[in-house]
């Protein structure tokens, strides 16, 4: 019946930051960006990377963030080829590796945050499935 997550909503405080961010740094493609008039809600724009894809959502003033650990999803993570090479990468364009990297035995693990504070993880396979 349900056969895959088909994109995550991410609502930044800054559309166009976080529209650089997620294709100059991670290098998501744009898909598609439409303009929406339903109240606060102003853009939506489609970025994929591969099969995943992430909808940006262009809200005007939207609330902060809280508190990084409260119910709800925490990180998305994508999958990289080889994690000195993505942090070597990620440092180059001043992103801050937030932890990690490190080995857990089947995978090695590391974190950095999108310009919002939000986490993303990235991980090395050791051997794919």
């Amino acid at each position: 019946m349900f056969t895959r997550i088909d994109h995550v909503e991410i609502l930044p405080s800054d559309f166009d930051r976080s529209m650089a961010f997620y294709q100059d740094v991670l290098e998501f493609r744009l898909v598609s960006r439409m303009p929406v008039q339903a109240g606060p809600l102003k853009e939506i724009a489609y970025l994929q990377l591969s099969d995943t894809v992430i909808e940006l959502l262009h809200m005007e003033n939207p609330a902060p963030i809280s508190s990084p650990m409260t119910v709800g999803y925490r990180a998305i993570a994508l999958e990289v080829e080889s994690m000195e090479a993505a942090t070597t990468y990620l440092r180059d364009r001043g992103v801050v590796v937030t932890w990690g990297p490190v080995d857990l035995g089947v995978s090695i693990r590391a974190e950095i945050t999108d310009p919002d504070g939000l986490t993303i993880e990235l991980r090395e396979w050791k051997h794919k499935p």
